[in-house]
């Protein structure tokens, strides 16, 4: 099982957004690096959900229950959407100036690449972050 970060703008679309609708499709990603990791994603992974903006930081964790399928909302592109599914929230959230400073964390693919909305996390870097 493999772990992801996906990164919104709770103004947009918040995790209790995620919680009241109880699944969602993860769609509108239009970045080749991001979309090549949401094709990677296979059902049962986690997701880690990321607030951008204000917050930046991690609030809660969702499990991928479907994988990868055309992203109903492009009207070109091979682009794709992956369907999520609430798990539970953090019971810290965890600041992106928090990873900056943990020495498990500052490596991370989302510290390194700040504007990339799809990220892989490693298997210590998830044991980190739901610690």
């Amino acid at each position: 099982m493999a772990a992801w970060i996906l990164k919104t703008e709770p103004e947009t679309y918040s995790w209790d957004d995620l919680v009241r609708e109880g699944r969602t499709a993860w769609t509108g990603v239009r970045n080749f690096a991001a979309a090549k990791n949401l094709r990677a994603m296979k059902t049962g992974d986690e997701a880690l959900i990321y607030h951008s903006g204000a917050q930046k930081a991690v609030v809660g964790l969702a499990k991928v229950v479907r994988a990868a399928y055309p992203d109903p909302t492009a009207k070109e592109g091979d682009w794709v959407a992956v369907d999520i599914a609430p798990v539970k929230p953090a019971r810290h959230p965890v600041t992106l100036a928090e990873m900056k400073k943990d020495k498990a964390l500052a490596g991370m693919v989302m510290v390194r690449q700040g504007r990339l909305s799809v990220s892989p996390v490693t298997a210590e870097e998830r044991k980190r972050l739901i610690e």
